[in-house]
């Protein structure tokens, strides 16, 4: 017996694949949107991928688990309370499920969602690892307010708390201190709030260093629980129901994005995400570009930027990068909402002002300061006094808030987001200077 984990660092998403070396079996739990590599593993060990259990409709990342089952005939196993739209089998607290040499058994340890499992692996006879997708991460658990308006089954966040308390004390704290935890995300993910950088633990280390498994009451922990938890991105209600149906094939789907003429000139008021470099974005971008720029993250900002009801325009520097951030789209099933893809080469159009880092610290009475960190990282302190606090996901809906009477600087915690944040302003508010501090906010911040 054989365990895989396979790691998207961007999303911070594990995906299992067992594989059973007598039976030359491999069940998939929580599989990406790109099964290629799934396909791959298999091939290499002989063995063919008989099913695919998912542990709760996932709303941070799109699964592939229909287009495994269409392309390979696996059997999708579930919690019956997803009421999935594709063929499945429903995986429910007590059911079990034989790979060769290892049995599989169901926990419902509903929590981080109403619908969620945890996976335990037996062989030999005894307990070895827990498959515990979102209900139980290394120094975390999963957070309880995702499920209020989405999914098949919904619940408030503080019955959902109740929930993860029950399914941490009477079901997962009660297996063996030596079974392996194997969680569904490690630290980046916002499906928790503190979630480690370690992509296995234990049950007995996790009892030991995991503030959500430490004695408390059960009021005490849904206060925990519930307080300071990050944003919730705009598409993660969207990946949920995208799960529960089941998303379209992947390489069709990533191929079928319309590739139009470079330097396209997208529509007047079209939703336009530049992911240039913020450096060359500044010296010639279309009106209204969001500057998202590629990086480790640009899925979730994406998703958090852009809602799923929006279509938009992609702009990359090169056809290598489009093709990139297609694939990186298509995480979350945003591949699904682009009206088209192009390459812009031009330094023309609008142009950003450039910090004066030295007129700033003059006098940094003369700018309005708009922070825009998440509400939780603000919370830990203010980099400037005077500062306005618009996280970034919120920054469209509410840039109006924003006074107009000074130039604006824009700054978040390291530079990334302050290129989107600055642009966002720029085109709602042309009548003002907006300038981004990008990364001399590491220096600057306190001083």
């Amino acid at each position: 017996m054989k365990i895989k984990q396979f790691e998207d660092k961007g999303l911070a998403h594990y995906a299992y694949a067992i594989l059973s070396e007598s039976s030359k079996e491999v069940i998939l739990i929580d599989p990406a949107r790109d099964p290629q590599p799934y396909y791959d593993y298999a091939q290499e060990n002989n063995a063919k991928i008989t099913a695919v259990i998912e542990t709760h409709p996932h709303a941070d990342f799109v699964s592939s688990h229909l287009e495994i089952h269409q392309k390979t005939g696996a059997t999708i196993y579930m919690h019956s309370m997803v009421g999935a739209d594709y063929p499945h089998q429903a995986f429910d607290e007590g059911a079990e499920l034989q790979l060769g040499e290892v049995k599989l058994k169901s926990l419902h340890t509903p929590g981080h969602s109403p619908d969620g499992i945890s996976i335990v692996l037996e062989h030999e006879g005894k307990d070895k690892a827990v498959f515990t997708g979102d209900t139980l991460f290394i120094g975390d658990v999963g957070r309880p307010d995702l499920r209020e308006s989405a999914g098949n089954v919904t619940a408030k966040r503080k019955e959902l708390a109740r929930q993860m308390y029950k399914s941490t004390r009477e079901k997962l704290m009660k297996l063996a201190d030596d079974v392996v935890v194997y969680p569904a995300h490690g630290a980046g993910s916002l499906c928790g709030k503190g979630l480690s950088d370690a992509n296995s633990s234990t049950i007995g280390d996790e009892k030991l260093g995991n503030y959500a498994l430490k004695p408390m009451s059960e009021d005490e922990f849904v206060k925990v629980l519930t307080e300071d938890q990050p944003f919730v991105p705009k598409y993660f209600g969207y990946d949920v129901g995208l799960n529960k149906q089941g998303a379209p094939d992947y390489k069709p789907s990533v191929e079928g994005v319309a590739k139009l003429e470079k330097n396209f000139k997208p529509e007047a008021g079209a939703v336009i995400v530049d992911a240039r470099p913020e450096s060359v974005f500044k010296k010639g971008h279309y009106k209204g570009a969001i500057n998202i720029q590629n990086g480790g993250k640009f899925e979730t900002w994406l998703g958090s930027i852009v809602s799923p009801n929006e279509s938009y325009y992609l702009i990359g520097e090169s056809d290598e990068q489009l093709n990139e951030l297609i694939a990186k789209a298509s995480k979350i099933g945003y591949e699904l909402l682009i009206k088209g893809a192009f390459v812009y080469d031009k330094q023309d159009g609008e142009t950003s002002d450039s910090f004066d880092r030295s007129a700033f610290e003059a006098n940094k009475e003369d700018y309005t300061i708009v922070d825009i960190r998440n509400t939780s990282e603000v919370k830990s302190g203010k980099f400037f006094e005077k500062a306005i606090n618009i996280p970034l996901p919120e920054l469209r809906e509410r840039v109006k808030e924003i006074p107009t009477d000074k130039p604006v600087v824009v700054h978040c915690a390291g530079g990334y987001r302050s290129a989107a944040g600055s642009s966002i302003v720029e085109s709602a508010l042309p009548e003002v200077k907006v300038l981004d501090m990008s990364e001399a906010v590491t220096e600057l911040k306190n001083k």
